[in-house]
């Protein structure tokens, strides 16, 4: 269905298709092998396994000390799983002037991952408002970041720190940040090379994370 996640597409690193579709089986065979959907309106869908990967181990992210203090004093919970659709809503909201990436056949392809059980978000609140998250797929001990985003400083940064402790608890050993940024390095992003992504990714995506993942909701 997909080249080798390896094959840069016309000597472009990390392209590896273009076109296709946005239905599920073809996402998850696209994630599977280290590969996932990244383009603005108006463009053919474009698949990329980018090349170095930058990656979170959540057995060992320890949030920084000014985060640890803002965790306990800043009267924010966290959930999961609560509100997906208005989680990828607002990281759409957020990167609009940008030209978001989080196209209307994105949504709705999320959406549908995430009623099938794929699809997962984390959500920070205040005051019983919606002030920042992130959401992303689970397969196997890999979760997938896909988007974040605040209302309030220091919001997306409480959901993935709390994020990183469950999936911790859970039994997931990865979570792939797919493409680095001076945000995720500093909440612990490690760049890899992608032949070892690919390499790891194969090995976790057949191991079950724990029976209990995903199954409650305990803010």
């Amino acid at each position: 269905m997909f080249p080798a996640a390896d094959s840069d597409l016309n000597g472009i690193k990390g392209l590896v298709m273009t076109g296709g579709d946005l239905e599920p089986a073809s996402i998850l065979h696209a994630y599977r092998h280290g590969i996932f959907p990244w383009y603005s309106e108006g463009e053919p869908i474009l698949w990329w396994s980018p090349d170095p990967r930058m990656v979170v181990l959540p057995d060992r992210f320890q949030p920084g000390r000014s985060l640890t203090k803002r965790i306990r004093h800043s009267g924010m919970q966290v959930s999961f799983n609560r509100c997906f659709p208005e989680v990828i809503d607002a990281c759409a909201m957020l990167r609009q002037e940008e030209g978001t990436w989080i196209t209307a056949d994105m949504r709705e392809a999320y959406c549908e991952l995430h009623r099938m059980g794929w699809a997962h978000s984390f959500e920070t609140w205040l005051d019983d408002r919606l002030v920042g998250g992130f959401y992303g797929l689970a397969i196997g001990q890999v979760f997938f970041g896909e988007s974040m985003f605040h209302k309030v400083s220091d919001a997306s940064k409480i959901a993935f720190a709390e994020g990183m402790k469950r999936l911790c608890a859970w039994g997931y050993q990865i979570v792939d940040c797919q493409v680095a940024t001076r945000h995720l390095a500093s909440l612990g992003g490690l760049m890899i090379s992608r032949a070892d992504f690919l390499e790891l990714l194969q090995e976790l995506i057949e191991l079950s994370p724990e029976a209990d993942a995903w199954c409650a909701d305990h803010d």
